[in-house]
């Protein structure tokens, strides 16, 4: 993590009209102590040269730390608070300080050190009903629902029935597996269950097929009968997972008081490599 800092602090010393076009500025010298109040306690905080000085608790987080400086060129001032939030400043030493204390909003911060998990609505889209993840994942399957598919091979067809995968999407902690059934027989279809499960591939005759069922944590629009040429789309929501290249994804679709049942083998690559 120090490296990682320090590299963060060559750049913008490395780049000095860049970081004070972006940066503020914070002024100290060797007689007092400047003290940054942080909204989140300090985890991290380190200087881009000698001649600054930055010290914070660092066996119990605090929210402040005291900055002291020596003559000498400017240099900057990287810090990283507990939940991640990156704040960096321009410090210059100066022998007459006229602001001895600075109270650092959360709005000076330059991002986070943790990317930022992809999410399908921002948060303007969304109002307070959003607390409620049930109502999150409705509007994320209406979402999906509406735009245009993206994977077109994954499919499997029997008896006129054709079942299809036509997006797998990552968003925050699950994904979202969107389905579609058509009915291109002259009979109605009536759902048994549509299940999915990771197993093992089958390799050799002496080789048994293991199967773990992934049960979705919503499910959105699944349909009890698919009436004849008729068409389906629905969700099936699912906490993240990966699996490796020796097993795959089972799709089953099971008639009720029928015998077109079908199976969907979906590869790795798909799972892993998620829109």
């Amino acid at each position: 993590m120090k490296n990682y800092l320090t590299l963060i602090c060559l750049f913008l010393c490395a780049n000095p009209t860049v970081a004070q076009s972006a940066l503020d500025t914070i002024y100290a010298n060797n007689q007092k102590n400047v003290a940054l109040f942080f909204p989140e306690p300090i985890r991290q905080g380190i200087t881009g040269s000698d001649n600054f000085v930055f010290t914070f608790n660092r066996e119990k987080e605090q929210y402040f730390g005291l900055l002291q400086a020596t003559p000498g060129n400017e240099s900057n001032l990287l810090v990283i608070n507990r939940n991640g939030s990156i704040f960096s400043y321009i410090v210059r030493y100066k022998e007459d300080l006229s602001k001895l204390n600075y109270f650092i909003p959360r709005s000076q911060s330059i991002g986070n050190e943790r990317p930022t998990t992809k999410k399908l609505f921002s948060s303007e889209q969304l109002d307070s009903k959003t607390s409620n993840r049930d109502y999150y994942y409705e509007r994320a399957c209406l979402y999906l629902l509406k735009q245009k598919q993206k994977i077109r091979a994954l499919s499997k067809s029997k008896y006129g029935v054709i079942l299809s995968i036509e997006n797998i999407v990552f968003d925050k902690e699950e994904l979202y597996f969107v389905i579609r059934i058509e009915n291109g027989s002259s009979l109605d279809y009536d759902l048994n269950f549509l299940n999915l499960s990771v197993e093992t591939r089958k390799k050799g005759k002496k080789k048994s097929l293991q199967s773990i069922g992934q049960e979705p944590i919503f499910k959105f629009g699944l349909p009890e009968k698919v009436k004849e040429k008729e068409i389906k789309k629905l969700v099936y929501v699912v906490p993240k997972f990966s699996i490796s290249n020796e097993r795959q994804l089972l799709l089953e679709l099971n008639e009720k008081n029928g015998e077109r049942d079908l199976k969907l083998k979906i590869s790795h690559k798909f799972i892993n490599n998620p829109n």
